[in-house]
């Protein structure tokens, strides 16, 4: 990488084409570029990489050219560092095809695609308990990000109005908002974009690396415009208490006068805890939620791009933020950051609710969390690894602490017996996430084997498995994280699992950082089989055919 640095490849590679005055050609008609892979013709189609070409090429040969390039990326369904849904059926790619073309703001030329839109919204503000005497009010935005900004925008522009009324300064010392430090960063960007201070409040182990609603209102004050409350952690996936930030706010109203809402970041949560925590009290059955945002196209199953916002009522969304719209055929309402987008994500999202119902949603993610703490449940017991993530620790047991129940049922996959327990209101609530790292023992007894190697080794199998630092107070601590979706089938978390055991005996064993420099090492050690806890080699066989097993019920 050092030297890649100093060597100007697209230089070198000019410097070496062959002379145009030797190069032997044929005749260059325009049929001789049908074919993408000119060579057949020894015929050179230099087109510029940084400048539109001045004659183009034929379609064929477009398409081919940055099709073979796009091979390049990983594999979506490999991609475990991303909460993005990677898969949808060909029934739901035909009809986004069918409706590529259609814009999303043009209500009156495509009043069908408006209509599915607006009862999308009211599907999930039903989803999410919406009060029953409001009307729904909600969008579809490019993605959680933007849904975000307009939440944040509403709780801003309603804290300037109740400032107002009260005669008080709204520039000095200015509005500030209240989040947790593992706040992705969208939640960061609305306060820095729009001029509201952002309060990041510290997260540590004793709190679950999530923010803690007792830590969260000392960072409270009149000028405080509301709290983003985290449904799923991007870290290890743990929800946020909204019932217990509520309660600590209840309080703080009652003592200081000050009434503080919450907006609920639910970006991947949103289409996960009401169908298999319907008992857990996060939505708008919370008074104190004005609004509410999730990402369609993460575990909403919706083609990419895609983001949802719903208010508590139309009360919530200030009337300056609503603007009216005449030059499109008729008077329409836009709130939206953007203004064109494409209808076709909605399509993707009405089409799930049709084919998956209530049911469907609720057997695909209790298959993801079951996925999950399997591999939770085989990496812990391996011996290397200690997961961070808690929805395979039982409730009853405590989140912060290994339970003994979960401690034995890893265990019982390696000698064959499958847990019983697949009730997920049984264990911790959070996403199908599984966030781990090394074992205080391993780190111990290997501490020049860096655990980001295991990333660099499984990409190179194919597996894209990020490896970063928790948030600020425990950036000392990084974790490895695979974000289990439908697309993860039972036979490849199995794999996934064998595969990331394979690589950490392999690195224990003095192998290099990249695959090719394990192989090698290998070849050259005799360094005999790592020995962790049970007196010998892990065995990779028996969880391989206890996991297959169990991973064909997931």
């Amino acid at each position: 990488m050092a030297l890649a640095q100093h060597v100007d490849a697209e230089k070198i590679i000019n410097e070496s084409r062959d002379h145009p005055v030797r190069k032997h050609t044929h005749d260059r008609k325009a049929t001789l570029y049908d074919i993408p892979y000119t060579s057949r013709y020894d015929v050179e189609v230099d087109l510029p990489r940084y400048s539109i070409p001045e004659t183009g090429v034929n379609a064929k040969v477009s398409y081919q050219l940055l099709h073979d390039e796009l091979l390049l990326d990983g594999n979506p369904n490999m991609n475990l560092a991303s909460f993005v849904n990677t898969w949808v059926p060909d029934e739901c790619n035909r009809l986004m095809y069918e409706n590529l073309n259609k814009n999303l703001v043009d209500q009156d030329e495509y009043p069908a695609a408006q209509a599915i839109h607006e009862r999308c919204i009211s599907m999930i503000s039903h989803l999410w308990h919406a009060p029953k005497d409001a009307t729904a009010l909600g969008t579809a935005t490019t993605g959680s990000s933007e849904a975000i900004m307009l939440g944040g925008m509403a709780l801003k522009k309603r804290w300037q109005e109740k400032m107002k009324a009260a005669g008080k300064d709204i520039h000095n010392p200015g509005p500030n908002i209240v989040m947790g430090a593992e706040a992705q960063v969208a939640l960061e960007k609305f306060a820095r974009y729009f001029e509201v201070e952002a309060k990041l409040v510290p997260v540590h182990e004793k709190s679950g690396y999530v923010m803690d609603p007792k830590e969260a209102i000392k960072y409270c004050d009149e000028n405080t415009i509301g709290i983003f409350v985290i449904m799923g952690s991007t870290y290890t996936g743990t929800f946020e208490s909204v019932q217990g930030m509520s309660d600590e706010l209840d309080k703080y109203q009652e003592e200081t006068g000050i009434d503080i809402p919450i907006h609920v970041d639910a970006a991947s949560g949103g289409f996960v805890a009401p169908f298999v925590y319907p008992q857990l009290a996060w939505d708008f059955r919370i008074p104190r939620v004005n609004s509410i945002n999730a990402s369609g196209h993460k575990y909403g199953l919706a083609s990419v791009g895609l983001g949802w916002i719903i208010w508590r009522s139309a009360e919530y969304l200030p009337k300056e933020l609503i603007f009216e719209l005449h030059y499109l055929g008729q008077t329409d309402y836009s709130f939206n950051l953007n203004f064109s987008r494409p209808a076709f994500p909605v399509l993707s999202q009405m089409f799930h609710f049709l084919n998956l119902g209530f049911s469907g949603y609720k057997r695909i993610n209790e298959n993801n969390l079951s996925k999950a703490r399997l591999i939770s449940r085989a990496l812990e017991a391996s011996g290397y690894f200690v997961c961070l993530s808690q929805i395979h620790r039982a409730k009853n047991q405590g989140a912060s602490n290994i339970s003994p129940v979960i401690t034995k049922a890893a265990s019982d996959i390696i000698h064959g017996h499958v847990p019983e327990i697949d009730d997920p209101t049984y264990y911790v609530e959070g996403l199908p996430v599984v966030s781990f790292r090394f074992s205080d023992e391993i780190k111990e007894k290997y501490p020049r084997v860096k655990q980001e190697w295991i990333q660099s080794q499984l990409r190179a199998i194919g597996w894209i498995v990020p490896n970063y630092p928790l948030p600020p107070a425990e950036e000392d601590t990084e974790i490895l994280r695979c974000v289990v979706r439908e697309s993860l089938s039972g036979d490849l978390a199995r794999k996934l699992i064998l595969d990331i055991i394979q690589v950490t005996e392999g690195l224990l064993n003095g192998a290099g950082p990249s695959y090719h420099m394990s192989i090698a090492n290998r070849r050259q050690s005799t360094t005999s089989p790592v020995d962790v806890k049970r007196g010998g080699t892990l065995d990779t066989q028996h969880i391989s055919e206890h996991t297959s097993t169990y991973a064909k019920t997931c």
